[in-house]
């Protein structure tokens, strides 16, 4: 066989020598080390066609294969816009080990893959690309990896948008991304010059432009590459401009006594000219087949018998024009070199050969995108129609909106011109037009999705999707409308109509017609019912719940919740979105337990089913996490928010960042003051500003620093609505920091506003944070309110545990100013036991202070435990720690961790007021 011929064929340009790149080449080694280290990192690889990118990220690939990284490279190519996520499938199929383990068990990877896995039903590709994108994020979570998306200047979309998302998301994982892409492609209103933006303001991307080599290195690069003639070494030099590739072809043409010709392609074309005439038939075979070709299907588009073929290939792999690639084809040594073939083509030769190609990859049941591409660049209208309609198909279901609308879009724009289209397609225009209006929408370009759905004639369907579309991008007047035009326009009893009274609903909801909601929904669920319209039901159950809520009837709002969540309505993001409110309202009632099981089951859900990113997917880890740290499970609380990365660069991953805040600021972690460095710029967020600004706040309480927090809580306060619910809880903090402050100026009108947020039905956490601002007013005035501090800890200890501990240290403060110290030293330390168990530090040491000036002292020394009590005693005779370690044979480190442990739980500052403390309390 020719492969087997070919076989021992060098590739000098992959094993040339590395020459004055090696600054660039530290660099990513940087981000690879630290990839290594556990933190991810990403690197943008820039520079003209042929500067030396790809040898640049051969030798980082080199480096880190050595570092036991798995290396997946993938490649795009010029058609690369019409086929989604190609160099993502390039570089699947080289997994081997862990990782094709790691691929088999995410089908929507496997589908990737050539005979990959079956592609499921048609589905929302909207929600198919989260499930690629988390399910991408897990795959290279499974052993360090760099992965190498070369030519990104020729990228699809969501190919694109993947490499945006993993820039952001990756953050401990041990990864190291590279991308390439070419600086001379970029033209004004290339779609990476976008991205590359994005990515660069990231504090994980790197970015490094390779600049031409200067004159000394290109000399060096020559001698390397075997010339050995001073003269010709300088002409080459002279002529090539610092561009390696173009010197070393110019250095080829010269040792092959050929003209070195001005421009490089003209030089390409030279070499490639002086090729037999079969074998420039079989090169020019190949550059219309693109940056790469399958061994049989070029060898019958070049019409050549086996014999005469491998010659012709034999001819062309020793010159260097084409390299063996993979196991069965071939490709180009320098993508600058088919580009040069391909526009060299006469008009008509590139016609008939597409159609050549096209009439193969039919047989062989080829890419329909490639199909498509082929039959377009053939002038064969028909069958590129048909092939842009099954493209798109396809791209939904692989989770590429982008590529899905491209290709109706495609269809759409050759319906007219086109005998039959209906046939062809397989569907009406109607149904092609909304399909294309769905992948705008699923790709984020509302604009786009209302622009076609205008376009069709009016409908029910059209325009119930419409008023979903408007509704979306805020326009609540025209969605009224356009759902009103679908009610009118649906027929009796349909599934169409449930749809259109479930839409209609959500567009009226919380606006001046809300009274009409309730009778919508009801209706929308009798439909839904009657016609078997699931998605319908579920929507429709969800609005009633959310009405009953509204309403303050919490008992039916959960009961329609749980029933909604109860039943598999085949829409993932659906379900997702009903298992979440459930849980929501269970915790918000105080169902602790069972709010536990059903977030449990949701987060279950979003992972088996690869949507852990997804928008309900995060909401239901929040919550997850949220009643975790609320139940006192801080173990498995923090393991959840480690995975809520401190290198924010958006809004929403600064939303999820300021959840981790609640438990390290609870429990005094060092990573408080670099979470909150990278929160403050997004400050301007309402929400950002809610949770990690209101827990700066009590961080700088836990301080001793008032003043600050005060700062903090008032900022906070000023960005929100004077009836949002979450200013009870800031308004309380507020209160506290004026009470540590020893002032009473604004803390009456900080406890008006709390008041003011409170409503009918909130729940129990509502109920207890407007305690704390009551109990907090009082000792703003100088008041230790015995009662009012019971209260807060009622209502925190419905399971609330750290706020309940919370709440005991102010009781028991207030039992002691109110002369009844046997029950404070109960509630003091029931508090210590429970600031204990969670690791709670600020409030361990705040209770500790308390215990020190009460001298409660049996009860302190049960704060220490046996081994902090023998590094105590050595701590009082004045021992360093490393000789402490070595009386206790422990590391001088472990010392070092129990003498901090000492410090706080005694209220203390230096080793010297500790030994004080001991002796003083009886501890020694």
């Amino acid at each position: 066989m020719c492969r087997d011929i070919l076989a021992d064929v060098g590739w000098q340009n992959e094993h040339s020598v590395l020459i004055g790149r090696l600054v660039e080449l530290d660099r990513l080694t940087v981000v690879l080390d630290s990839a290594a280290a556990g933190l991810a990192g990403v690197a943008l690889v820039g520079g003209d066609a042929g500067i030396g990118k790809t040898r640049l990220v051969t030798e980082l690939g080199e480096r880190a294969k050595a570092a036991g990284f798995a290396v997946l490279v993938g490649q795009c190519a010029e058609l690369g816009d019409a086929l989604p996520y190609l160099p993502l499938a390039d570089a699947l199929r080289s997994a081997r080990g862990e990782l094709r383990a790691a691929i088999d068990a995410r089908p929507v990877l496997g589908r990737l893959l050539p005979g990959g896995t079956d592609l499921g039903p048609e589905t929302t590709s909207g929600l198919t690309q989260q499930q690629l994108f988390g399910s991408m994020l897990g795959f290279l979570a499974a052993q360090p990896v760099l992965l190498v998306l070369e030519d990104l200047h020729w990228a699809d979309q969501s190919t694109r948008d993947l490499l945006v998302f993993l820039s952001r998301m990756l953050q401990t994982e041990r990864v190291c991304l590279v991308g390439t892409y070419r600086t001379d492609d970029l033209h004004r209103r290339h779609p990476l010059r976008r991205v590359l933006a994005e990515l660069k303001r990231l504090p994980s991307v790197t970015a490094v432009e390779l600049s031409p080599l200067d004159r000394g290195e290109m000399a060096d690069y020559l001698a390397a590459l075997g010339g050995d003639d001073v003269q010709m070494i300088r002409e080459v030099v002279d002529r090539a401009e610092g561009n390696p590739f173009y010197a070393e072809e110019l250095l080829e043409a010269a040792i092959d006594g050929s003209l070195m010709t001005d421009g490089l392609a003209s030089l390409l074309l030279s070499r490639a000219e002086l090729l037999s005439d079969a074998a420039q038939r079989v090169l020019r075979g190949a550059a219309v087949a693109g940056r790469r070709v399958d061994h049989d299907l070029l060898r019958d588009a070049s019409g050549l018998d086996e014999l005469a073929f491998e010659e012709a290939m034999r001819e062309i792999v020793s010159r260097g024009l084409l390299r063996t690639n993979g196991e069965y084809g071939y490709a180009f040594r320098h993508a600058l070199l088919q580009e040069a073939v391909y526009t060299d083509l006469l008009p008509g030769e590139r016609t008939r050969m597409h159609s050549e190609f096209a009439r193969l990859l039919t047989v062989r049941k080829g890419a329909a995108a490639e199909l498509a591409y082929h039959y377009l660049a053939g002038h064969d209208l028909a069958e590129a129609l048909s092939a842009s309609v099954e493209a798109g198909r396809r791209a939904e279901r692989l989770g590429a909106p982008a590529e899905a609308h491209r290709h109706f879009e495609q269809a759409l724009g050759l319906w007219d011109r086109v005998p039959e289209a209906e046939r062809l397609a397989g569907m009406g225009h109607v149904r092609l037009a909304l399909r294309t209006a769905a992948a705008a929408a699923d790709m984020g370009d509302n604009h786009r999705a209302i622009a076609y759905a205008r376009r069709i004639p009016p409908s029910a369907e059209a325009s119930e999707r419409l008023a979903y579309y408007l509704y979306d991008s805020d326009d609540v007047p025209g969605a009224i409308t356009a759902a009103e035009a679908a009610v009118a326009a649906a027929p009796a009893g349909t599934p169409v109509l449930a749809r259109a009274l479930a839409t209609l609903s959500r567009t009226l909801s919380w606006g001046a017609r809300h009274a009409e909601v309730r009778p919508l929904a009801d209706r929308a669920l009798e439909v839904a019912r009657a016609t078997g319209a699931s998605d319908a039901e579920k929507s429709a159950t969800i609005m009633l719940a959310s009405c009953a809520e509204f309403e303050g009837d919490l008992t039916r709002a959960e009961e329609l919740f749980g029933s909604a969540a109860a039943r598999d309505s085949g829409d993932l993001a659906m379900d997702l979105r009903a298992i979440f409110h459930y849980a929501r309202i269970q915790f918000e009632r105080g169902s602790m337990a069972t709010a536990a099981v059903t977030a449990d089951r949701g987060v279950r859900l979003a992972r088996d089913a690869g949507l852990t990113w997804s928008t309900f997917g995060t909401d239901l880890r929040f919550l997850q996490f949220l009643i975790r740290y609320m139940a006192g499970e801080w173990t498995q609380a923090q393991e959840t928010a480690a995975g809520f990365g401190t290198r924010v660069g958006k809004v929403p991953e600064a939303i999820l960042s300021s959840f981790a805040l609640f438990i390290e600021v609870a429990m005094g972690m060092p990573a408080v003051e670099e979470r909150l460095t990278w929160l403050r710029p997004f400050w301007s967020d309402s929400l950002v500003a809610y949770m990690s600004r209101g827990l700066a706040a009590e961080h700088a309480l836990w301080r001793q620093e008032p003043e600050l927090a005060l700062g903090h809580a008032t900022a906070v306060l000023d960005t929100m609505d004077c009836i949002d619910v979450g200013s009870i809880r800031i308004s309380a903090i507020a209160l506290w920091a004026l009470a540590d402050l020893g002032r009473t100026d604004g803390a009456d009108e900080l406890l008006a506003r709390a008041r003011r947020a409170a409503r009918p039905g909130m729940g129990f956490e509502g109920r207890a944070w407007l305690a704390r601002a009551e109990a907090e007013w009082h000792r703003a005035h100088g008041r230790a309110d015995v009662e009012a501090w019971r209260a807060v800890v009622e209502a925190f200890d419905v399971g609330f545990v750290y706020e309940a501990a919370r709440s005991r240290w102010r009781l028991a403060e207030a039992l002691l100013a109110s002369g009844e110290r046997v029950a404070a030293l109960k509630e003091w330390e029931r508090a210590v036991e429970d600031a204990e168990s969670l690791g709670a530090r600020p409030l361990s040491e705040a209770l500790a202070e308390l215990g020190r000036r009460a001298r409660f002292a049996p009860a302190q020394a049960g704060l220490l435990t046996g081994r902090e009590r023998e590094v105590l005693a050595l701590v009082a005779e004045g021992l360093p720690n490393r000789e402490i370690g070595e009386r206790l044979f422990i590391a001088q480190k472990t010392v070092s961790v129990h003498v901090s442990n000492i410090l706080g739980k005694l209220g203390v500052s230096s080793r010297t007021q500790a030994a004080a403390v001991a002796r003083k309390d009886g501890l020694l």
